[in-house]
């Protein structure tokens, strides 16, 4: 239940700039004040790893788990009021079920002046620690160099004490839902925690860019004497595998892509634009994200290399696999720099052998003597004694059977490639083969 004057919009509607001072009697340095929060039912109150070892500190430290259950109650029916958070200290009043109002107090000490020295500098040396920061995220590295240094910047047992208007002894309902409550409003920004400690982000941030500043010499010099100086070391990143948490469950399979959207409408299209042309790149971007998100979410898929990157004139062989209307098919043909027949050849190439068929049909450049020399000792050895060897003319890497309608071609990968002579032109006529006589005999068979 909120109270009168709390308000329950977005938590950061009403997050103050750092100010200074703080209320009297609790010592001067910058305060953040957080609006209370909605109600929210059916979420944990923290997501983040850091936010859970916020929570972990307070039910470690808590000595009656009926309190702590109580002031998961009150966090979650919207009884904090405004958080206000200081150097050392979170301050919110928390209404009880019965009206009452009590203020609570959690403290935390602060890091020493030599602690911040120390840890400033860690930041400093590390760009990424900076950059996670300014993502709102807590690098697990980051903590654990902290701690390596002797600084603990997550609360552990005891380490969070309670004040309570209701004079409680030990963590009551009311300090309870105060700590749930900031474990939500940490989930959204460490920078909190680090406030907490005794620094606001904006002096943070000014202090870190002084120190990296005054390093920038001194680092580019060491990277220039050592290039491999720079990055996290293996060792480092799997030793912080415990304290990271679990990876999320991957996407749902997606069974198909999603249909296209109708472009077409009363309006007539603007000067140029091609509505079919449209939806048809459309429909194809939503097949190549499925088969995308397939890929990647296949057992496979790890030790699969990267696929090549297409060219435009191989791109447009692929849309056209796709058999787009008339003026679609002659606007891939003209933009390949082909006519419609030769791209109608491309498409055949690519449905045996995609962009390795393709080259075979139109890279007449090749092969390189050594590649040709193997080439020809590999047709030598094809057939066995006594078989009956067709008689080969040589071209390139084209081996044509004399005076028949049949061609081998070698490609670049190594494999042969059957062609059958169609209306005057050359035509890709089946999948490639390691073997050539095979290849040779598979036509055979289909003539």
């Amino acid at each position: 239940m909120n109270t009168p004057d709390d308000d329950t919009a977005d938590p950061t509607s009403r997050n103050t700039a750092e100010r200074s001072p703080a209320p009297p009697g609790e010592g001067a340095g910058p305060e953040r004040t957080f609006a209370a929060l909605p109600v929210e039912r059916g979420r944990a109150f923290a997501r983040s790893w850091w936010g859970l070892a916020w929570l972990k500190a307070l039910e470690d430290t808590a000595l009656d788990g009926a309190q702590l259950k109580l002031g998961r109650r009150h966090a979650r029916a919207g009884a904090v009021g405004a958080v206000s958070v200081l150097p050392g200290r979170i301050t919110a009043v928390v209404q009880d079920r019965d009206g009452s109002r009590h203020r609570s107090d959690v403290l935390l000490q602060q890091l020493s002046a030599a602690d911040w020295d120390r840890l400033l500098d860690l930041v400093a040396d590390r760009s990424g620690h900076i950059a996670a920061l300014l993502h709102r995220e807590m690098p697990p590295v980051l903590v654990e160099d902290a701690a390596a240094a002797g600084i603990d910047l997550l609360p552990g047992i005891g380490d969070l004490e309670p004040e309570c208007s209701c004079e409680a002894w030990d963590h009551c309902a009311h300090s309870a839902a105060l700590c749930y409550q900031l474990a939500r409003l940490l989930d959204q920004d460490p920078f909190v925690l680090l406030l907490l400690r005794g620094r606001g982000e904006r002096e943070l941030l000014d202090e870190l860019q002084a120190r990296s500043a005054a390093r920038a010499p001194s680092a580019e010099a060491a990277d220039a004497a050592d290039p491999h100086s720079a990055g996290v070391s293996a060792t480092e990143a799997y030793a912080a595998r415990d304290i990271l948490p679990p990876l999320p469950a991957p996407p749902p399979p997606v069974e198909a892509p999603g249909p296209a959207p109708v472009l077409g409408g009363d309006s007539p299209p603007a000067p140029g634009v091609d509505v079919a042309a449209l939806e048809f790149l459309i429909a194809d971007a939503a097949a190549r994200a499925q088969q995308l998100l397939t890929d990647a979410l296949s057992t496979w898929h790890p030790d699969n290399p990267l696929p090549q990157e297409l060219t435009v004139s191989q791109d447009a062989v692929r849309l056209a696999v796709a058999r787009p209307d008339g003026a679609i098919s002659r606007r891939l043909a003209a933009g390949s720099g082909r006519d419609v027949r030769a791209l109608g050849l491309a498409v055949r190439a690519w449905e045996v052998g995609g962009p390795a068929g393709l080259a075979v049909l139109e890279d007449d450049r090749w092969p390189e003597p050594d590649a040709l020399a193997r080439a020809t000792d590999r047709l030598a050895a094809a057939w066995q004694e006594g078989d009956t060897r067709p008689r080969l003319r040589a071209d390139r890497n084209r081996w044509t059977v004399v005076g028949g309608d049949a061609q081998l071609r070698y490609g670049r990968d190594g494999r042969w490639w059957p062609f059958r002579k169609e209306a005057g032109q050359w035509a890709p006529a089946g999948p490639p083969s390691e073997d050539p006589a095979g290849a040779l005999a598979a036509l055979s068979d289909e003539g």
